[in-house]
């Protein structure tokens, strides 16, 4: 599991959502979620943003030379 799938399933089960809560929610299919929530390679961006609008989130650039430890 990647970072931004451990970051949507914690804040999903810190709301007391289900998969198909968060999925009626941020009006994306169940499947979507659950691909996310696995770290599936290839997600639109425009759907995880969907989702990351609930939290109070967005998508946005990383430096890629930072420690991934941190």
């Amino acid at each position: 599991m990647n970072r931004l799938s451990q970051f949507i399933k914690s804040k999903r089960k810190e709301f007391g959502l289900t998969q198909e809560d968060l999925s009626y929610k941020a009006g994306v299919g169940l499947r979507f979620i659950r691909d996310l929530e696995q770290g599936k390679a290839r997600l639109q961006m425009d759907k995880v943003n969907q989702v990351l609008a609930l939290f109070g989130y967005e998508l946005g650039p990383i430096n890629s030379s930072r420690n991934e430890e941190s």
